[in-house]
Parts: structure tokens; sequence; C-alpha cells
């Protein structure tokens, strides 16, 4: 069985930086993009930032040049970088990943979410 596994989340204030990790652990055989994804209160869940199995990275606009999305392929983990930060970026960040099983084929995963809080 797969999962991912979030940390990093937290209270920050405006113009402070927080690193996002998220780990996938279980009977993986390959990992393809990964990916974070925001969801504020009473809005939907967007798309923040993903990389490719290859390492290119693409990113909202509304992030663009605040934030840094890396990969680690030995520890099948995926980052986010998140400096500048605004009250606008406040919401719950989940990971999610494209992942091939030993014994499963590809599926999407999910994280649980990380709470990320921005004061202004």
């Amino acid at each position: 069985q797969v999962q991912l596994v979030e940390s990093g989340g937290g209270l920050v204030q405006a113009g402070g930086s927080l690193r996002l990790s998220c780990a996938a652990s279980g009977s993986i055989f390959s990992i393809g993009a990964m990916g974070w994804y925001r969801q504020a209160p009473e809005k939907q869940r967007e798309l923040v930032a993903v990389i490719s199995g290859g390492g290119s990275p693409n990113y909202a606009d509304s992030v663009k040049g605040r934030f840094t999305i890396s990969r680690d392929n030995a520890k099948n983990t995926v980052y986010l970088q998140m400096n500048s930060l605004k009250p606008e970026d406040t919401a719950v960040y989940y990971c999610n990943a494209v992942i091939g099983g030993i014994a499963t084929p590809w599926n999407n995963y999910w994280g649980q979410g990380t709470q990320v809080t921005v004061s202004s």
C-alpha cells in the first residue's frame, strides 16, 4: 500500500518562509509527477506547483518567483520551499503523486494535507 505523508506546515508572518515535505512510502516501483495543491476555505483546490519525473517544474502564476518545488528521488520525497509568504497563501496544502506500485497499476495519490497560515 502506498501513502504520502506531509510535514512542515505551520503559522508564519507575512514575508516569512516555510518548507513543506512529502514522503511517499510503501510498495513503490516508480514515481512520476509529484506536486502540491492547496485549498483555502470556501475555495476550490488549486494547483500550486508540479515537478515531472525528469525534474521539470511548473508553477501557478500566483507563486512564481516565490515558491520552489524540488524532489529527491532517492528518498521518494517532494519539497515546496515557500518564500515571501502572503496572507492569501493561507490554505491546506496537499501533496499529490502519480505512483506505480510493485504489484499495482499507476495511480494518483494524495497526502492528508498540512495547514499553512500566514498572518498579516
